[in-house]
């Protein structure tokens, strides 16, 4: 039986969200709760993402109470963090207490990305207006004799075409978005950042710390935290550019140089770490596109904006991010003026947010996983001090966790049935 043939198909829709993220599918769950049509494109097929973001910010969290997805997503599985520690030969340097803050959000909480996106679909699912369009690449961007983005051609496996007839064209396909490339946007990437970061995890039932710990270990650091289920998520923190000469000693050398970090892992690592493949490496580096913006046509989340992995901003800018696109694309659909002076908005209000944590991480980088003689150790004691007991420290406590002001989702904008959750199927 030879290969099947193409198989062309087109969708009408109000909004195409192309990737379904943390953000591609709150942004899908609001618009659609406000009446507008969506269809959603995923390259995958399933939401399988062992190394993405998963620590929420209390920002984040409020979003998604917000959306009454929260507590549903935490029931499949999560684990509840007090906040940021820093360990230098295992005595507490600064200590991030996110119980300061006020309840219910007084808490990181570590949430498996496909606990996350498994919950928003199933609020998308019943709601009109939804397609979605899984296992479906962007394979181009279709524009009007006004040079407006109008939808897009989408793939399926070789064998299924699919265009997409939209108004508004969202990209929300992370760092490596393909529909910025498509626009001709470029992506900002700046190397601002002198670390690379190896994930992995280990089972450890029983050894829960209840916290994100930042090990301090000579030139480098490692981050600890919990996550669901008994396990541990490590991010060994390491000068850029060094782990192919690491790499080389084998899994044997890079065991012994991370128990030598994390003594009390020791034995776990040594039992579960058997291969240089249960390692990835990740890239890390900053960027801000151009612009997030054209007629019809946005981008969304890392697609706009990309950051470090410290302080565990990603997600819940993306979500916030999504709050505040939702009701200006409510109001250009409206107005039938999704011209990029109107959508700029969104861009005009986010873009120094995100510039902001982007300075804010490299002082960190630099606090954390900084080298220096004893004036540097001293600089790094007394911001600790600061931090961990004076009131001051309970305020850039709150500016982690929320950002300038917490964002909040415009739910006076959901039609009628929709403000309480999705309607039944």
């Amino acid at each position: 039986m030879g290969p099947s043939p193409w198989q062309d198909a087109t969708v009408h829709t109000d909004v195409l969200v192309v990737g379904a993220g943390p953000a591609g599918l709150a942004l899908s769950l609001m618009l659609l709760r406000s009446g507008v049509r969506v269809t959603l494109a995923e390259r995958s097929s399933c939401f399988r993402r062992d190394f993405y973001g998963e620590i929420l910010q209390p920002g984040g969290q409020l979003v998604l109470d917000d959306l009454g997805v929260l507590e549903k997503a935490s029931a499949r599985g999560a684990r509840t963090l007090d906040g940021f520690q820093v360990l230098g030969r295992e005595k507490v340097l600064l200590d991030i207490d996110y119980r300061r803050l006020p309840a219910p959000h007084n808490r990181l909480l570590a949430l498996p990305q496909p606990h996350l996106l498994e919950e928003l679909l199933a609020a998308c699912g019943p709601l009109p207006g939804f397609t979605y369009l899984d296992g479906h690449r962007i394979n181009a961007l279709t524009e009007g004799d006004d040079g407006r983005v109008t939808g897009a051609v989408l793939t399926r496996l070789g064998t299924r075409r699919v265009r997409v007839r939209a108004s508004v064209v969202v990209g929300a396909d992370g760092r490596f978005s393909k529909t910025r490339a498509l626009a001709g946007i470029d992506a900002g990437r700046r190397e601002v950042f002198d670390q690379d970061v190896v994930w992995f995890t280990l089972p450890a039932p029983g050894r829960a710390t209840g916290r994100v710990r930042i090990h301090r270990a000579g030139k480098a650091a490692v981050l600890v935290h919990d996550t669901h289920p008994d396990r541990l998520r490590i991010g060994w923190t390491l000068p850029h550019g060094s782990w192919n000469q690491l790499a080389a000693h084998g899994i044997d050398g890079v065991r012994r140089d991370l128990a030598a970090a994390l003594p009390q892992y020791a034995d776990l690592l040594h039992e579960h770490l058997t291969s240089l493949s249960d390692l990835s490496l990740l890239d890390v580096f900053a960027a801000d596109a151009a612009t997030w913006t054209g007629d019809g046509l946005v981008l969304l989340g890392d697609a706009a904006h990309t950051h470090g992995p410290l302080g565990a901003q990603g997600i819940n800018l993306a979500l916030q991010d999504a709050a505040v696109l939702h009701p200006v694309l409510v109001e250009a659909l409206a107005a039938s003026d999704v011209r990029r002076e109107r959508l700029a908005a969104f861009e005009a209000e986010r873009r120094p947010v995100a510039d902001a944590v982007t300075r804010i991480q490299r002082v960190q980088a630099m606090a954390f996983f900084g080298v220096g003689g004893p004036l540097a150790e001293f600089v790094r004691a007394r911001a600790a001090s600061v931090v961990t007991r004076t009131p001051a420290g309970a305020r850039i406590t709150s500016r982690i966790a929320y950002g300038r002001t917490p964002v909040r989702v415009r739910t006076e904008l959901f039609t009628a049935g929709a403000a309480h959750g999705p309607r039944a199927a």
